[in-house]
């Protein structure tokens, strides 16, 4: 575990390693979800990247046009 030091307005810097495994890259999305132990950062996809894995389960789109309305849900917040 790494461990991080928070700068005076809030900000720490994700260690490289992580940002490589989870490909968060400048100006990548994330979202904060509060849990009972902690705080979990959530990447979040984007349209592209959605659209690239259209198709894989075989569910002929339906679980990628769920996505996108959840996406767009989350832009709203």
């Amino acid at each position: 575990m790494k461990i991080v030091k928070l700068t005076a307005n809030g900000r720490v810097t994700i260690p490289a390693k992580l940002r490589t495994k989870f490909n968060l890259a400048p100006g990548k999305r994330v979202k904060f979800e509060v849990e009972q132990d902690g705080i979990k950062i959530i990447p979040i996809a984007t349209p592209k990247e959605i659209k690239s894995n259209a198709g894989f389960l075989g569910t002929k789109g339906k679980l990628l046009k769920l996505l996108m309305e959840e996406k767009k849900r989350e832009r709203k917040l």
